[in-house]
């Protein structure tokens, strides 16, 4: 099961929202070097982390897939939000510098397929950084979260599908090691359940965050395929095209 937009910008405008978001980003810290000028892009729900990171960055886009759909991103200037299909990026090859994976693998219909083609987009060297929910943490048990739902990776599966995809997997970090409580209470102690889950028992951490750079002494080519996937506008409905030709029709005669 997978969450739509509207869900994960409820979750993020409670305050389990706004600390899981604060706590996540400081585990990207832990990863995320600063690269001045580059183009970075956000893969399903990142725009909460896109917000934080977009500073000193060439460009920045939001990538949403249509099976979550899509908000306009920033609420100011120009938008750079677009409707996606994961396996099929609109983007040329080796056209970005870094990719950061937002509830987004974990409810892709084909993991591996969705990191080859970012690995297509992906320049020399490039960077991605995945957030994913730990199938051994307490989060990926509760559905009143987004970490509740999808496909949660262990460690060990998330490196193998990276190396598959000729990926090497470099830094790593971890979060959400506090409950998933709405109880305001529970949530004054998350620094502390953070500081000692980091030192105790990192293995049962609520979210992965691992960091893997392209390599390209193992690409090999893949063949071009169809597409898999034919969009439909949802504010277009069904039949209507149908419909309007037989009143013509009906009316003609």
């Amino acid at each position: 099961m997978s969450q739509d937009i509207v869900a994960l910008r409820a979750f993020y405008d409670t305050l389990l929202g706004h600390v899981a978001e604060g706590t996540i980003a400081h585990a990207l810290n832990d990863v995320w070097p600063k690269l001045p000028d580059e183009r970075l892009v956000g893969l399903g729900y990142a725009l909460p982390f896109l917000d934080r990171l977009q500073e000193g960055t060439e460009r920045t886009f939001a990538f949403m897939p249509a099976r979550q759909g899509a908000v306009r991103w920033p609420a100011e200037g120009e938008s750079r939000s677009a409707l996606i299909f994961d396996e099929e990026l609109p983007l040329p090859d080796s056209s970005v510098d870094r990719f950061l994976l937002v509830h987004a693998l974990e409810h892709a219909e084909a993991p591996g397929e969705t990191l080859k083609e970012i690995w297509r987009v992906l320049a020399p060297n490039g960077r991605l950084v995945i957030v994913v929910p730990n199938r051994r943490g307490v989060w990926a048990r509760f559905e009143h979260t987004p970490f509740g739902t999808g496909r949660p990776f262990s460690g060990t599966q998330l490196n193998a599908l990276l190396r598959e995809a000729n990926f090497s997997t470099g830094a790593s970090s971890a979060a959400l090691f506090f409950p998933p409580s709405r109880r305001r209470w529970m949530l004054r102690f998350h620094r502390l359940f953070e500081r000692f889950g980091r030192a105790v028992w990192p293995i049962f951490a609520g979210v992965l965050v691992v960091e893997a750079q392209k390599k390209l002494y193992q690409g090999v080519p893949v063949a071009r395929r169809a597409s898999r996937r034919v969009f439909v506008p949802v504010l277009s409905p069904q039949g209507a095209a149908r419909l309007s030709h037989e009143a013509v029709k009906g009316s003609e005669t």
